[in-house]
C-alpha cells in the first residue's frame, strides 16, 4: 500500500512497484478505481477469476479515501488476507493516513500481511533541492533564483513543477535557465496566474489584483484553485503576525515560515497593512469562501472570492503597521 498527499510521488512509487512486479512474473494487471458508488461485491467476484493466459496477477486498487465503508473495508481486508502467492495486491491512496485511519482493520491487515509505504510531502526548505535534482533528471540546469521562484510557485503541487521542468527541457539551453525564463514560462499557466493574483494582493495593488481576478473568471479558472491560493497567503500572514506579536523578530518569523528572501519584502508590505485581528477576520472570510466553493456557503463561489479579495486589499489609505 502506497499512501501520500503528493500525487506525483505516489504515482511514481506505484509505477516502480508495477515494474518490479512484472519482472517477478506478475504479467497480468487488473486495475480498479474506487469511488462512492464503487460496487465492492462485483470487485470481489472479478478478482476471484483466474486468467487463462497468465498465472500471476497484479490486482491494483486506486482508493478515493481510506474510509471505504463497511462493504469496502470488508472486501479489502478479505483480499489482502487471502493466501495466494500468485496474486499481488497493490493499493494506492492519494491522501495521508492519519492516526484514526491507520487503526482501521483493513489497514492493519495490510501491515500484517504486506508493506505500507507512506509518501511524505516535500517540506518547503527541501523543495529547492528537490527541484534542482528533478531539473537534472530532465537534463537541464536552473540558476538559484530560478529554483527559488519555481519552488515558491509550485509549493503543494510537485506535479506542476515537474511539468514546467519537462516543458523547459524541450528547448535547448546553452546556459543555466534564469529566473526571468521561469517567470515567463509559468505566466502562461492558468495555475500560476493565481500566484500573480496573490502577489498583487500582498502588494496592495488594487487595480492589478481586480484585473487579474476578472481575467481568471473570464477564462473559466477553477474557484477552488483561487480560493486555495488566497487562503494560503492569508494563513501565512497570520502565522508570521502572531510570531511577531509574540516577540519573535520579523526576519526570524519570515525564515521560519519558509518565505524566500526575494519574496520577503512583498510579505512585509502586506504585514504592514494588516493587524493580527484583521488577519483573523480574513481567515474567517476565507472559511466562508471555502464553504461557498463547496456549494454550502451563503453566496456564490465567485462572489465570495471577490469579497475576500476586496477585504484583503483593505482601505486605500490606512496607517502602516510596524514590522
Amino acid at each position: 500500500m502506497v499512501a501520500g498527499e503528493e500525487p506525483l510521488l505516489v504515482d511514481e512509487a506505484l509505477e516502480h512497484i508495477r515494474m518490479a512486479a512484472r519482472d517477478a512474473g506478475f504479467t497480468e494487471r487488473e486495475l480498479h478505481v474506487t469511488n462512492r458508488t464503487f460496487k465492492w461485491a462485483e470487485f470481489e467476484s472479478q478478482s476471484d477469476n483466474l486468467s487463462l493466459f497468465a498465472e500471476r496477477k497484479l490486482v491494483e486498487l486506486r482508493l478515493h479515501s481510506a474510509r471505504l465503508g463497511d462493504a469496502g473495508a470488508k472486501a479489502a481486508k478479505v483480499l489482502v488476507e487471502r493466501d495466494d502467492p500468485d496474486r499481488l495486491v497493490l493499493l494506492g491512496l492519494n491522501a495521508k493516513l492519519d492516526t484514526s485511519t491507520a487503526r482501521l482493520a483493513w489497514v492493519k491487515a495490510v501491515e500484517k500481511r504486506g508493506v505500507r509505504v507512506e509518501i511524505w510531502p516535500i517540506a518547503r526548505p527541501e523543495l529547492p533541492r528537490w527541484i534542482a535534482a528533478r531539473a537534472s533528471k530532465h537534463g537541464i540546469e536552473l540558476t538559484r533564483g530560478a529554483i527559488d521562484l519555481l519552488a515558491d510557485r509550485s509549493e503543494g503541487n510537485l506535479l506542476a513543477a515537474d511539468q514546467e521542468l519537462a516543458k523547459l527541457s524541450l528547448v535547448k539551453h546553452s546556459e543555466p535557465i534564469s529566473e526571468a525564463v521561469i517567470a515567463e514560462s509559468v505566466a502562461n499557466s492558468a495555475r500560476f496566474d493565481v500566484f500573480r493574483l496573490t502577489d498583487a494582493l500582498l502588494a496592495g495593488d488594487r487595480l492589478r489584483a481586480l484585473r487579474i481576478l476578472a481575467g481568471l473568471r473570464e477564462e473559466g479558472a477553477q474557484p477552488t484553485l483561487i480560493a486555495w491560493g488566497i487562503s494560503r497567503e492569508i494563513g501565512l500572514l497570520a502565522q508570521i503576525a502572531f510570531a511577531v506579536d509574540s516577540g519573535v523578530s520579523a526576519q526570524s518569523a519570515l525564515q521560519k515560515a519558509g518565505v524566500w528572501p526575494r519574496r520577503q519584502p512583498l510579505v512585509k508590505t502586506a504585514l504592514r497593512r494588516h493587524s493580527r485581528g484583521e488577519l483573523a477576520g480574513l481567515m474567517k472570510c476565507a472559511a466562508v469562501v471555502d464553504r461557498s466553493v463547496k456549494g454550502i456557503g451563503p453566496m456564490s463561489a465567485w462572489d465570495a472570492i471577490t469579497d475576500l479579495v476586496v477585504r484583503t486589499l483593505g482601505a486605500e489609505n490606512r496607517p502602516a503597521r510596524p514590522v
